[in-house]
C-alpha cells in the first residue's frame, strides 16, 4: 500500500515551492517533481546571452508578507535590490510623467489631475484590499452549507464596511472596463494610458474590455510590504525568490528532483497512486498535488477518461490565450532614453501614450495579429543589481503587448517581423538602442508554451476574470483546489487567487491537504 504521509508535487514553479514548504514544515514526505534544470519555472532567472541573465517574471509586487516570514525567505538567501519604483509613462518628446503611490507629476499635467490621482489611489487602494483579504482563504463552494454561506457572508460585509458610497462605486466598477474608470477621473492621456497598462498586462484584454478593472485592483491586492501595488527588484533577479523558496523547501525536508518531466499521473481505481516520470520511473503517493496549469494536469496528466465528462468539458474551455510576448536586450551599455536620467532608467518604464493608443494596439489580435504599435512595460534591472550583466553591461527587460498565442501568420513566420516591430517601438524612446544591444530574446507566447508548458503560454494559467475568480476557479467543483479524484489537488496560477508572484495559492492548498 501507498505510504499515506507520501506527497508528490508536479512542478517547482513558486507556489509548489511554497506548498512544498508547508507541507515538509508539517511533517509529510514531500518530493518535488520538475521538468527543467532548474526550479522557479518562469520565474527562474535563466542567461539568455553569455554573461546576461532575466527571468521572464520581472517584478515582484504580490509576494505574501506572511509566507516570506512563515518560510523565513530573507534568511535562505533573498534581498531586495530596489522597492518601491515608480512608475514613469515614456513620451516621445521626452515630457514624461513620474507616477508614484500617492502622487503623480510631469510637464503638462493639472492640478485637477494630480488631485485626482490621489482620490483614484485611495478608492482602488481600497478595494484592492477587500480581493487582498480573500488571497489567503479557502474559496466557499456554491452551496447552501452553513460554513460556505458564514465565508459568503464574511465577503459580503468586507464589502459593506466600505461605507455606503466606497461600497456602491465598488459595486459599480468591478466588473467593468478601465477605460471608462480613467475617461472619468483623468483629462491627461499618458497619464490614462499608463494607468490603463495596470489593468492588461499578461490579459486578452484591451481598456474597453469588462473585467479590465477588476484586473488592475488584482494587481494592486497584494498583501505586501509597502503601498498597494508597490513594485520592486529582487537582487539575482526573480529567480532569487525562488531559489529562497526552494531553499526554505529543502530545510524543512522536502526532496526536490529537477531534470524530472512528469509523464502521466498514476491512478488505483478512483484513488492517486503517484506519477510516472517520462524515463519510466514511478515515484509513490497517495496525495499528488499539481503546480501545472489546470488544463494540463486534467487533460494530458490525468486524462479526461478518469473524470466526468463535464467536469472535463469545463477544464477544457478555461479561457487562457496568452498575448505577451517577453523580450530581453543585452546591451554594452545604458541607452539613452530621451529625457531620463540614471536614476529614472532603473524605474519601470511604460510605453502607452494614451488609453486609445493601448486599445488600438488589442485590436490586432482579435483577428489573430500582432500588434503594429504594440504597448511595453520595461525594466533594466542592472540598474540596481550589477550580478545579471558582465561589468559596465547592463539588461533590458520587457512585457511587449499585444502578441497573441494563435498568430495567424504562425510565429515561425511572424517572430522576426514582431522583433522588428518591437526595436522600432523603443527607438522611438531610445534612438540608440539597436546599436547598443549586443543579443537580444523574444519569447512569443508559444515559446512560453513550449519552454516554461504554460497552456496557451498564458502566464496566469488562465483569464483573471469575474467568471474564473474565487470558488468559479478553475471552475466551481475544484475551486477548493481539490480534482474530483481522490487524492489529487491542484496549487497553481490556475487557481485563488490567480497569478503573480504571490504563494498563496500554493500556501491555501497545502492547508487544505493537512485539514483532511
Amino acid at each position: 500500500m501507498t505510504d499515506s504521509r507520501n506527497i508528490v508535487i508536479i512542478g517547482g514553479g513558486h507556489n509548489g515551492l511554497v506548498c512544498a514548504a508547508y507541507l515538509a514544515k508539517a511533517g509529510r514526505k514531500v518530493t518535488v517533481v520538475e521538468a527543467a534544470a532548474q526550479v522557479g519555472g518562469a520565474a527562474a532567472t535563466r542567461e539568455f546571452a553569455p554573461g546576461y541573465r532575466a527571468s521572464v517574471a520581472h517584478l515582484l509586487y504580490l509576494l505574501d508578507q506572511e509566507i516570506n516570514k512563515d518560510l523565513a525567505l530573507e534568511s535562505n538567501g533573498l534581498s531586495i535590490a530596489a522597492s518601491g519604483l515608480d512608475t514613469v509613462a515614456l513620451a516621445a518628446d521626452g515630457n514624461h510623467l513620474t507616477i508614484g503611490a500617492d502622487s503623480v507629476e510631469g510637464a503638462g499635467l493639472s492640478s485637477e489631475d494630480k488631485a485626482a490621482y490621489k482620490e483614484y489611489r485611495r478608492f482602488m487602494s481600497k478595494f484592492a484590499a477587500v480581493i487582498g483579504g480573500l488571497h489567503n482563504q479557502v474559496p466557499p463552494r456554491i452551496t447552501y452549507e452553513r460554513n460556505d454561506l458564514i465565508t459568503l457572508g464574511k465577503l459580503a460585509l468586507k464589502v459593506r464596511l466600505l461605507g455606503r458610497d466606497d461600497m456602491r462605486e465598488f459595486l459599480r466598477i468591478a466588473g467593468i472596463n478601465i477605460h471608462d474608470i480613467l475617461k472619468e477621473n483623468f483629462d491627461n492621456p499618458l497619464l490614462k494610458g499608463a494607468l490603463s497598462m495596470d489593468a492588461l498586462l499578461g490579459t486578452f484584454s484591451g481598456p474597453r474590455s469588462n473585467n479590465s478593472v477588476f484586473t488592475a485592483l488584482h494587481r494592486m491586492s497584494g498583501n505586501n510590504a509597502g503601498a498597494a501595488g508597490a513594485v520592486s527588484i529582487p537582487a539575482g533577479g526573480m529567480g532569487a525568490v525562488t531559489d529562497a523558496l526552494a531553499a526554505a523547501a529543502t530545510r524543512a525536508g522536502a526532496e526536490i528532483r529537477t531534470g524530472s518531466p512528469v509523464k502521466q499521473i498514476l491512478m488505483d481505481g478512483m484513488q492517486v497512486s503517484g506519477v510516472e516520470l517520462t524515463n519510466g520511473e514511478q515515484i509513490a503517493a497517495a496525495t499528488v498535488v499539481s503546480n501545472a496549469d489546470p488544463r494540463t494536469t486534467i487533460m494530458d496528466l490525468l486524462g479526461a477518461r478518469n473524470v466526468e465528462a463535464g467536469f472535463a468539458r469545463k477544464i477544457n474551455n478555461i479561457r487562457a490565450k496568452g498575448n505577451a510576448a517577453k523580450l530581453h536586450l543585452a546591451l554594452d551599455d545604458l541607452p539613452g532614453f530621451k529625457g531620463l536620467s540614471q536614476e529614472q532608467l532603473g524605474q519601470r518604464l511604460v510605453i502607452a501614450p494614451s488609453v486609445e493608443y493601448v486599445e488600438l494596439a488589442f485590436n490586432h489580435c482579435k483577428y489573430g495579429e500582432y500588434s503594429a504599435h504594440p504597448v511595453a512595460e520595461i525594466t533594466i534591472p542592472s540598474v540596481h543589481d550589477s550580478s545579471l550583466a558582465p561589468d559596465g553591461k547592463h539588461v533590458l527587460s520587457a512585457i511587449v503587448q499585444y502578441a497573441p498565442h494563435e498568430l495567424g501568420a504562425g510565429w515561425s513566420e511572424g517572430k522576426d517581423a514582431f522583433m522588428k516591430v518591437v526595436f522600432d517601438l523603443l527607438s522611438a524612446y531610445a534612438p540608440d538602442i539597436r546599436e547598443k544591444t549586443v543579443a537580444s530574446e523574444l519569447l512569443t507566447p508559444q515559446d512560453l508554451e513550449s519552454e516554461f508548458r504554460l497552456t496557451g503560454g498564458h502566464w496566469h494559467h488562465g483569464e483573471l476574470a469575474l467568471d474564473q475568480f474565487l470558488m468559479l476557479r478553475p471552475v466551481p467543483k475544484s475551486a477548493q483546489y481539490r480534482a474530483p479524484v481522490d487524492g489529487l489537488y491542484f496549487c497553481g496560477a490556475g487557481c485563488h487567487p490567480g497569478g503573480g508572484i504571490m504563494g498563496s495559492a500554493g500556501r491555501n492548498a497545502a492547508n487544505v491537504i493537512l485539514a483532511k
